[in-house]
């Protein structure tokens, strides 16, 4: 069995409806008021049976239980202390006044590490491309001006130059959900995997959990279906243990994780200097920053309360904080978190196993009801509850969280929205501003306009380089030329 599949099977949970007590599972519900999971059992065939039971025997009722006293009937999530709260400290570049020895550092020792098959890269991909109206997995959006490559494709390349440049297989988990895990699997075999060993390339679904209306009561989303939703990207944690995912790393000496998600292309799937800093502060958590380009941008705050690092959502940070201004007149509130980190094995498994975790959060939702029709209809107001896990949740926990300052323009410009910002124009453009750099790293000089966007359209693939450094130290860039319009290098 492939390794794939095998993880699969764990992360699904695969119940045998044979070994299910139909019965016992029906007054259970019945018994702590949920029995009205079961209002078209009699209409159900035995196929639609088996599938609502087998939801049904895997939700977890202690946990639905604390969840709807605490987010739905309790007082809900605690609130912040904004009176107390101060700016987390980070490493800044070497271009704003970091210690450019202590970063030349970090990527040497974080080049060991790659070298030695320590690390691995691992993808939050369970996202469907709806918002970008695009019918399929997120990470099969075309992305790039030419070739039109993937979000996958672009990491896949990324991986495969830097395994070549370390002489090492660096392995690949990608986290995918239900609704999309099939059709992921599917546009990596009907690629062969983009170039890299399929046996390097690691799926596994994330968790569901059930949605519940105001009551606090389980909803049907059809007939023969609970109310599922992904557990947000916190639940990847939980997953990589369920899965097996961390079980597979320790076999092959992996013990740290590059954590990203699939909407950014420019990210550095695999950075040297980054691994390098999480290595020598013996932190068991990560995280990059960008400096906020204005109040109200949307990414959370790096921040410190309670004497721990803590993400601050930017929905949740009072506006008189976020336009707060230094002595400098740059904002106090400014590291911003994009969702990209580092994390030990051990500190996953940590956090992923047992009672423990991360929390959960509250999520007043628009969710899909079966009526007394058995017809799925979706309200026009928020009729119900979702409770999703955030994946920055574990940084209070960790030890020797570290923040580093990154170069949005090398490593952050996700794929969003169909239009505007965050947008695939906005995107690509992005992506050819990039190349102009790089080329102009070599001594290929391509004029640009006043906001360094080239005259042409070209594209250079990640295989001459999966970041700035490595592409300027790639040999085989010698001597490139000035690029034809249309052209891929």
């Amino acid at each position: 069995m492939l390794l794939r599949a095998f993880l699969l099977e764990n992360s699904q949970e695969i119940l045998n409806p044979a070994r299910m007590d139909i019965d016992k599972i029906r007054s259970d519900y019945e018994s702590a008021g949920q029995g009205q999971v079961f209002r078209f059992w009699d209409r159900l065939d035995s196929d639609q049976k088996e599938q609502l039971a087998a939801q049904l025997a895997e939700v977890d009722f202690s946990e639905i239980d604390r969840l709807v006293a605490t987010l739905i009937k309790g007082d809900g999530e605690s609130k912040t202390d904004f009176d107390h709260l101060q700016p987390a400290p980070y490493v800044p570049l070497p271009q704003n006044g970091g210690d450019a020895s202590r970063w030349a550092e970090a990527r040497t020792v974080g080049e060991e590490a790659l070298r030695a098959g320590r690390v691995a890269a691992f993808t939050v991909a369970g996202g469907q491309g709806t918002r970008l109206g695009y019918d399929g997995p997120k990470g099969t959006f075309p992305v790039t001006p030419i070739r039109n490559a993937t979000l996958f494709q672009v990491f896949a390349e990324k991986i495969l130059c830097a395994g070549k440049l370390y002489d090492v297989a660096i392995p690949w988990f990608i986290m995918t959900s239900r609704i999309n895990h099939e059709a992921t699997v599917s546009f990596f075999e009907e690629n062969d995997f983009f170039g890299l060993n399929e046996d390097d390339v690691i799926f596994f679904s994330q968790g569901m959990m059930p949605a519940v209306d105001f009551e606090g009561k389980l909803v049907l989303g059809t007939p023969d279906s609970l109310a599922l939703s992904p557990d947000g990207h916190g639940g990847s944690l939980r997953a990589l243990v369920r899965s097996g995912a961390t079980a597979e790393m320790k076999k092959r000496g992996v013990d740290i994780i590059s954590y990203f998600q699939v909407d950014n292309p420019l990210v550095k799937v695999i950075d040297p200097t980054f691994v390098g800093f999480h290595v020598l502060e013996e932190s068991e958590m990560s995280s990059k920053m960008i400096p906020k380009a204005y109040p109200g941008e949307k990414v959370g705050h790096f921040t410190i309360l309670d004497e721990k690092l803590t993400v601050i959502e930017y929905s949740d940070l009072p506006s008189e904080l976020a336009e707060q201004q230094d002595a400098d007149g740059r904002l106090r509130f400014r590291a911003g978190s994009i969702a990209i980190h580092m994390i030990s094995r051990d500190f996953v498994e940590r956090m992923g196993g047992g009672e423990g975790g991360l929390p959960m959060h509250r999520a007043d939702k628009k969710i899909g009801v079966a009526d007394d029709e058995g017809v799925s209809r979706k309200p026009d107001a928020p009729n119900g509850v979702k409770f999703e896990m955030f994946v920055f949740d574990a940084l209070p926990e960790a030890k020797n969280p570290i923040v580093i300052e990154t170069d949005r323009d090398e490593d952050f410009s996700p794929v969003k929205n169909a239009e505007g910002l965050d947008s695939p124009e906005t995107c690509r453009r992005d992506l050819l501003r990039q190349y102009a750099r790089w080329l102009k790293d070599v001594g290929v000089d391509v004029p640009v306009d006043e906001n360094g966007v080239p005259d042409r359209v070209f594209e250079m693939t990640p295989l001459r380089g999966f970041d700035r450094e490595s592409f300027a130290e790639n040999p085989e860039n010698e001597g490139l030329s000035l690029p034809e319009p249309d052209q891929v290098l």
